[in-house]
């Protein structure tokens, strides 16, 4: 759940799907990170950084955000979502409806590249391509299986062997 700036709320994290990360999904996150920084300079490279995507209460820290290049933060100090060139997010099993649906949705919007990794199944879900709000290339294989980003503004390929698995 996303509360706009200022707005706090009573409720427990438990309850708000905001309980410690798992070690898997962590071990996941810097993976991608790593290899990511072997291209991008450590200030383009974001976890759990804030991005306002267009539409209602899309305001999302996503697991890992690429920024372009001279990107720059708003009015609020905020990254803007035109800077954003790829988004991974690592599923959980309470939230990992809202990758598959509102997010991926909010991201089609502005996000050239999208990879939904899930330490459940074992499978990542690579989306590219968003046109009028959807994304038209999809792509989903086995932790193992390569993520080949070099036809797209990240890249480079992504190894997913060492992907750790719930």
């Amino acid at each position: 759940m996303t509360f706009p700036p200022g707005l706090k709320a009573g409720i427990p994290c438990e309850e708000q799907g905001m309980a410690p990360q798992r070690d898997t999904h962590w071990g996941i996150i810097l993976d991608i990170v790593e290899q990511l920084r072997a291209k991008y300079p450590r200030k383009r490279v974001k976890s759990d950084v804030r991005v306002d995507y267009p539409g209602h209460l899309n305001g999302f820290a996503s697991d890992v955000t690429v920024m372009a290049e001279g990107a720059a933060k708003n009015s609020k100090g905020l990254w803007r979502y035109e800077d954003v060139e790829f988004v991974a997010e690592v599923i959980s099993r309470k939230t990992g409806a809202n990758e598959y649906g509102p997010k991926k949705d909010a991201y089609a919007a502005a996000v050239p590249v999208y990879l939904i990794v899930d330490p459940y199944s074992g499978r990542w879900h690579l989306h590219t391509k968003p046109k009028d709000g959807e994304y038209r290339g999809e792509l989903s294989l086995d932790f193992g299986d390569e993520a080949d980003l070099t036809g797209t503004v990240v890249g480079l390929v992504l190894k997913t062997g060492d992907f750790p698995r719930d």
